[in-house]
């Protein structure tokens, strides 16, 4: 089997750049060099608890390649874990891909993943193909073994038992109309000076690295997918050189294998790149008040877990 080595920040691959890699190793197609990568998207999986790295690897519709890799966190209970399909679905809404058309996986998908595999539209024609020690060798070079989501999950329930045809779906564009409520901020308690780190004593640079906070927190609470409990949210998270990176809350017609605002701003600070998460220095959260489903103490305990240094805040929004 031909391994591709991916670099710690190469969690897509341009769609002309997946063709030339497939014909390097001389695939028939972008879907045959699919399994070829798994093995190294395992390497990339951050997995301090089990030990065990997930790695899946996706084709979009556009022709780009997405990888997703599991996530866990030391301190918190099991369930705030990001599985690896979790992660490349949250990988392609990112990058505004619209459809997942098949994905190569180290290990079979547990319920959980099935389930929220269910958000997709047409979600049952997704085709995957599972590469584990067993059927490695069978399975590397036969995409034909590729098998459509409705094979793993029969008898589904998803969004066609409680939504309307019309209804946005995961992936699909979403704009839940959010606007900030005066007078734009309420603090929750800060679990550090992270804001005042970034300032370095400049008030200006205070109030920008804020203002980027709040908007690009915003901007994550209107492209949520909420369509069950009405509670869109968001989360932005700045390291410490300032870059930011958005995560939408994404909820499952199961409830459970609902994907946290914070996971989701995680997953894309893993995808770009970042290293050990207490660079991670402010964030910010923009929910509804008194929403049925509220972030707020769980953000803040992912937080204090993963960066117990990082300044967070929170931001009321209403529907405009």
């Amino acid at each position: 089997m031909n391994q591709i080595h991916l670099s710690a920040n190469q969690f897509v691959i341009e769609a002309s750049v997946a063709e030339s890699i497939a014909e390097s190793l001389n695939l028939p197609s972008v879907l045959h060099l699919l399994p070829h990568l798994v093995h190294s998207a395992q390497a990339l999986a951050r997995p301090p608890i089990s030990n065990f790295n997930v790695g899946a690897v996706g084709l979009g519709s556009d022709g780009r390649v997405f990888v997703g890799v599991n996530l866990e966190f030391p301190g918190l209970p099991l369930h705030h874990s990001v599985h690896a399909e979790q992660f490349l679905l949250t990988n392609l809404a990112v990058h505004r891909c619209r459809r997942l058309l098949s994905f190569a996986v180290s290990s079979a998908p547990c319920g959980h993943c099935r389930q929220f595999l269910q958000e997709l539209r047409h979600s049952s024609s997704v085709q995957i193909l599972v590469i584990d020690e067993e059927n490695c060798a069978q399975n590397i070079d036969h995409v034909e073994n590729r098998k459509p989501l409705s094979k793993f999950l029969p008898n589904p329930f998803g969004p066609h038992d409680l939504l309307d045809h019309e209804c946005p779906l995961l992936l699909d564009q979403h704009d839940n109309r959010l606007d900030l409520l005066p007078p734009n901020t309420v603090n929750s308690v800060n679990l550090s000076n992270g804001f005042s780190k970034l300032a370095n004593g400049n008030c200006g640079k205070y109030e920008k690295s804020e203002d980027l906070l709040r908007e690009s927190a915003l901007e994550a609470a209107n492209n949520a997918h909420a369509p069950y409990s009405g509670c869109p949210s968001g989360v932005a998270l700045m390291d410490s050189e300032g870059n930011v990176y958005k995560g939408s809350y994404t909820e499952s017609a199961a409830y459970n294998p609902s994907l946290g605002p914070v996971q989701a701003a995680l997953i894309a600070y893993v995808a770009s790149g970042g290293g050990g998460y207490e660079s991670i220095v402010a964030a910010a959260l923009v929910e509804k008040e008194g929403a049925k489903v509220r972030q707020e103490d769980t953000a803040r305990l992912v937080l204090k877990a993963v960066s117990p240094k990082c300044d967070f805040r929170v931001f009321y929004c209403h529907s405009g």
